[in-house]
């Protein structure tokens, strides 16, 4: 906690007055027993109590294809449920960051839809036993649900443009990635075309590579070079990806079994500089 707490005050430094902090954390249980650790709570209570961090709102990442775990107390002993769902904090510096909740609606259900196409018989306002006011303006379309809190999104990446390109060069890809809808939901609700959406843990990048394809600049710091250079795999168009083929080609067939791509190496040696790929006879 004390490792990624000391990024909260530059962080909150760098971060525009009406700008967002997500972070997204996995859940864990104490060392050796049943019990789950609540280290992630803390870091939320310290950011806020000692950084003077808001909670703008928690969210939850349901990931349905995530496999058992742990394994002790899941799959062996059988005592726990798999842990599927991540906390993710959405923090602000002000009481009103800039957020629409317009820019992620969700497809409306089969009833909802049914409701818009015949209000009339189907729906009456007034007022709910909840207390809450329906009034006449609930029937109309809006274009979408407003979504709830729980971001129920698979993470079943196998045969994306990043991983064929890092099989290509004999490389293996980032171990804990996640899928593309999960910042892409942030960047859309939180930002707008032309803002700045910073990552300091890009990893293979995948934030990033969404900021592109919204039309949002962005910044990436990742301390591993291997995952940096690897990284440009996500912005090749359909061209390069063929040349990154036609090379794997042509050092296959010189009887190399594998291709190492040297850490120091930078996007725009990736792919034009075949001397940069070191061939191993393994």
């Amino acid at each position: 906690m004390d490792w990624l707490l000391s990024f909260a005050a530059e962080i909150k430094r760098v971060l525009k007055s009406t700008g967002s902090f997500v972070l997204d954390l996995g859940g864990a249980y104490r060392r050796g027993r049943p019990v789950r650790s609540l280290y992630n709570y803390r870091v939320l209570i310290r950011m806020c109590d000692e950084f003077g961090w808001n909670l703008a709102e928690e969210f939850f990442w349901f990931n349905p294809s995530k496999l058992p775990s742990p394994i002790e107390w899941v799959n062996k002993r059988k005592i726990r449920a798999k842990d599927a769902v991540n906390t993710v904090w959405w923090l602000s510096k002000t009481d009103f960051p800039k957020a629409d909740i317009t820019k992620v609606l969700v497809p409306y259900s089969e009833r909802m839809k049914l409701l818009l196409q015949n209000s009339d018989k189907y729906y009456s306002p007034k007022k709910r036993p909840s207390g809450h006011d329906i009034s006449s303006r609930f029937a109309e379309d809006k274009g979408g649900a407003i979504p709830p809190n729980l971001l129920q999104i698979p993470n079943t990446e196998s045969n994306s443009q990043y991983l064929r390109c890092c099989q290509m060069v004999g490389i293996a890809g980032h171990p804990a990635r996640f899928p593309e809808k999960l910042p892409e939901f942030f960047i859309c609700f939180l930002t707008d075309v032309g803002d700045t959406v910073l990552d300091i843990f890009a990893g293979s990048n995948t934030t990033g590579a969404v900021a592109e394809a919204l039309g949002r600049r962005w910044i990436a710091f990742e301390i591993d070079q291997f995952y940096l250079a690897a990284s440009a795999f996500r912005f090749l168009n359909e061209a390069q990806e063929d040349i990154v083929k036609s090379l794997y080609s042509k050092l296959i067939a010189k009887g190399a079994r594998k291709i190492t791509v040297p850490q120091h190496i930078m996007q725009q040696y990736l792919l034009e500089q075949t001397s940069e790929y070191r061939i191993s006879q393994e």
